[in-house]
């Protein structure tokens, strides 16, 4: 790979007319008038760069890691969440071109040109993520074309608000995955693999589009429906949120991020976007009930607005800016958590929720005599 000193000039421009300067990398690394966009947003992880950048819930935004040195122990492809980064582009301080792990079969920037992506190093992230944190996300370009083309392109850009990402990401088919006594069927709205490797300890799956109607899903007479994290805005997905209210009290459900805020409109809630966002692997999150905090893995940029609950209560909230991180129905049995039990890598606090989901489907089951 080139040196530093040997990449192309780019920068970074915000739709507000704040510029950084760096260095391209990946898929623009020597494009001449490259221009890339997308929403920026950062994320606080201090590993797991790899399952950041394969996960479908950042389709349409650009990552910029708050943790200086990325790449450091290279890529593998049993670390991908997906078949592909959805991601628009990756803004880092440092990228490293010496990767040291044993897992290692290349590294990062290989993995870049390879898919497509392309990003910037040398960028002042802690100015960068000061400001977003002060003037929110906003969509942004960056690349290696004029910086007066850069502004251009980033107050053209649409970001995320209004948009439906979930057709970019969901699977074109539906595909099994070979688990567990139990069957639970997963509405793809941009599933993580590893939300899929935690759910087949308990059950087998079967994957189906976001678009397959209530109908064919109830005829496949699951145990249990989970509705996957994913991508955008849920205000846009009000076809999704049909299809969920028909899905209502006939079968348990569990909803995390996404899938969370669809199941709580279909409950009558409605969603807001947050400032920034939470993209990151420490946020502290109370479990109501019990007094416990879990520390949670999240990447949301839309919540829940609490007054308008109305058939559910609050679970989990977060410590950080009280946004609610978790509902139940007190009249059926469906729970949603806005964050990632799940999280491959991430901390283990909120994997209790598979189990509590497990025995949410063996309650109904025993109640109906299915089983």
């Amino acid at each position: 790979m080139s040196f530093l000193d040997e990449r192309t000039k780019a920068s970074l421009v915000l739709a507000d007319g704040t510029v950084f300067s760096g260095e391209a990398i990946g898929a623009i690394m020597d494009q001449p008038r490259s221009i890339v966009t997308g929403e920026v947003v950062f994320n606080t992880s201090l590993s797991g760069y790899q399952e950041i950048i394969t996960d479908p819930s950042y389709a349409g935004q650009v990552i910029a890691f708050t943790y200086p040195h990325i790449g450091n122990y290279g890529i593998t492809p049993r670390d991908d969440e997906s078949i592909r980064p959805f991601c628009r582009g990756i803004i880092v301080r440092e990228l490293a071109t010496s990767p040291s792990s044993w897992r290692a079969s290349g590294d990062l920037e290989q993995f870049l040109v390879a898919h497509g992506v392309g990003g910037m190093t040398g960028v002042d992230t802690r100015r960068l993520t000061r400001h977003i944190r002060e003037a929110g996300a906003m969509s942004c370009a960056f690349g290696s074309a004029p910086i007066e083309e850069l502004l251009f392109a980033a107050r053209n850009e649409v970001g995320t608000t209004g948009m439906n990402l979930v057709d970019e990401v969901t699977t074109d088919a539906p595909y099994f995955v070979e688990g567990g006594p139990r069957r639970v069927v997963v509405y793809d709205f941009g599933v993580k693999r590893t939300m899929l490797r935690r759910l087949a300890e308990l059950a087998s799956i079967e994957v189906v589009p976001a678009r397959t109607p209530a109908a064919e899903v109830l005829g496949r007479n699951p145990d249990g429906i989970l509705l996957s994290n994913g991508p955008g805005d849920p205000a846009a997905l009000a076809h999704l949120v049909r299809e969920i209210t028909t899905l209502l009290d006939a079968v348990p459900i569990l909803g995390i991020c996404l899938g969370h805020q669809l199941l709580a409109t279909a409950l009558g809630a409605t969603t807001y976007k947050l400032p920034f966002g939470h993209h990151g692997g420490n946020h502290p999150v109370l479990r109501i009930d019990n007094g416990v905090v879990e520390i949670t893995a999240q990447n949301h940029g839309y919540a829940v607005v609490e007054d308008s609950l109305r058939d559910a209560v609050v679970t989990h909230r977060n410590l950080n800016d009280g946004v609610v991180e978790g509902i139940r129905s007190e009249k059926i049995a469906v729970f949603s958590v806005q964050y990632h039990p799940e999280a491959g890598p991430g901390p283990h606090d909120s994997r209790y929720l598979f189990a509590e989901f497990a025995r949410m489907m063996d309650h109904a089951n025993a109640r109906t005599g299915n089983r």
